[in-house]
Formats: C-alpha cells, structure tokens, sequence
C-alpha cells in the first residue's frame, strides 16, 4: 500500500480515529497476551496522587512546540496526559514483543541491550556526564544507568506526566537521577555539559526543523571529543518493506511525523550539523543505532 493512500485513507477523521482506536487495542491484547499486565499496572498507577508531583517537575514558563501538541500513539492529547505516561512502559514492552520473534515479553530489555552493546563497542571510554533526551518514564535512562553506574545521568522530557511517573521510578528503585522539565532542541543546560548525548526512539515522533535543532543544541551541551548516540527505527529495514498495509496504516496512524523520519538521511544531517561522520549498527531487525563525535 502506498504512501499516499495511506495518508489518504488517515485524512478521512472516522477511519484515522478507528485506525488509531485499532492500533490501541491490539498492543493492549499483545501485552497481556505475552504476560505484561497493561490493565493491573495502569490501575496501580492510577491509584497514586501524582498531581502535587507534575506540579513540582513542571516548568511554569515553559512554552510548549506546537508540533508537541498533538495526537501521538491513539492518544487524543498525545504525550500530555496520565494515560500515555501510565501506559508508556507496557505499551513499549507490547511494540517490541515482535522485534525477534521468538523474544515475547522479553523484546524490550533486549532491544535496549543491543543499544547498550552498540555503545559499550564503540565509544573508547565511559562517559561521566550522561543525558537522556526525550526521556519519556525513564525506561531509557535507567538502561543507561545500568551501563554506566559511575556516571552522572539526567532525563529531559516535554511532558511532566511523563517526568512525573520517571522520578516515582526512580524513587521505587532508589536511582538516582536528574529529572528535567524541557524541550530537547532547547535543554537549558550549559555548554559542554555532557560526555555523552543520548536519545531512544524520539526522532520517529519529530518533524525536520526541530530534529535538526536537537543535533545542534546536543553538538553545544557535548565536551570535544564527546558522542551524541541515537538508536530509533530503521527505515531501510526488511520488517517494513514486507509489512502488510494495513497493519503499517495502523502504525502510521499513531505517528504523525514518521514521513518526515523516513525521509531524513540521519548521517548527511548529523554531518551537516557539525559532528564526524556517523557510524551506522543495525542493532535489531527494525532498528539503527548511530553514534556520531563531536570533534576533538
């Protein structure tokens, strides 16, 4: 099915909203299919005060992108709700369940195993000074952590719902980090304030202009000689050039900036940014890891 068919078919609002309402359904049934609690946890989660929290976390000046402020993964508010930030860590369990077939509930773990062994291989020596960008409840950050213990290591996500359920973890399994409320193209910290730069699976969810402004504002915070490191979906993978239309329009349907994603060659834009040419690790059967330097 093409492209353009499929934006077609997602212009039409009641099939958009039912693809979504779909997409939905089926990651809430793979979860509990392959022994993920999706109901349990949530209710847990929503048993908790986390009001008192967001309001800590949150940053009252803050202006909000209008690309954020939109419907991401069949939520109507997007990443700017309880539902999404109580339901981020299954549903990410849910997605990867399939990224090997035979790997079920376990796919999350191991996928962010095969970032960390990208990492551990390629960069020369341990980073002290660690951030996360685009965070979302910590599952990325807590990886990195794990990788690095002796590191310093910060979150940054847009939305406090997110950062809210992060620090509850954190706190759960007594971690220490440091949680802040920002835009990743715009973090507020000084420059050359990190050794390593990382973010997982956020530039699928980003239009062109602000990807670009991410790279620019991670070429700032790095030291010289520091790495930026992504790891997101591989456009040029064999999963999606074999995967039937429909269940792609109902992917598409949850991601409203993955054309902007597919088109963009990373390397010639991280390049152009200001970093040394990329290395490129196809670290699963549907996702890419590039690490790229910032020269000395």
């Amino acid at each position: 099915m093409s492209s353009r068919l499929i934006d077609g078919i997602l212009g039409i609002k009641p099939l958009a909203n039912f693809a979504k309402s779909r997409a939905r359904k089926m990651m809430v049934e793979r979860a509990e299919k392959i022994g993920v609690p999706w109901r349990k946890t949530v209710d847990e989660l929503r048993s908790l005060d986390w009001e008192r929290r967001r309001d800590r976390l949150q940053d009252p000046t803050l202006t909000y992108p209008d690309y954020y402020l939109t419907s991401f993964h069949a939520y109507e508010e997007g990443n700017m709700s309880w539902d999404a930030a109580f339901e981020q860590e299954c549903a990410a369990c849910a997605v990867h369940a399939k990224v090997w077939p035979e790997a079920g509930k376990d796919g999350d773990r191991r996928l962010r195993q095969s970032y960390q062994d990208v990492l551990r291989q390629q960069l020369p020596r341990e980073p002290q000074r660690i951030l996360d960008l685009g965070c979302g409840v910590g599952m990325s950050t807590f990886a990195l952590q794990e990788l690095y213990p002796e590191a310093k290591v910060t979150g940054v996500d847009l939305s406090p719902y997110f950062l809210s359920v992060a620090e509850y973890n954190s706190e759960k399994s007594d971690r220490s980090v440091t949680w802040k409320h920002a835009p990743a193209e715009a973090t507020g910290f000084r420059d050359r304030s990190f050794d390593l730069v990382s973010a997982c699976s956020l530039f699928h969810e980003v239009p062109l202009i602000p990807t670009r402004a991410i790279f620019a504002e991670a070429l700032r915070l790095l030291s010289p000689g520091g790495y930026f490191a992504l790891m997101d979906t591989n456009p040029r993978s064999q999963a999606f050039a074999k995967m039937p239309g429909y269940v792609f329009t109902l992917f598409k349907s949850t991601e409203p900036y993955l054309d902007d994603y597919f088109s963009l060659d990373l390397e010639d834009a991280l390049q152009t940014a200001g970093f040394e040419k990329p290395s490129l690790t196809c670290n699963s059967p549907r996702h890419r890891a590039i690490i790229a330097k910032k020269p000395d």
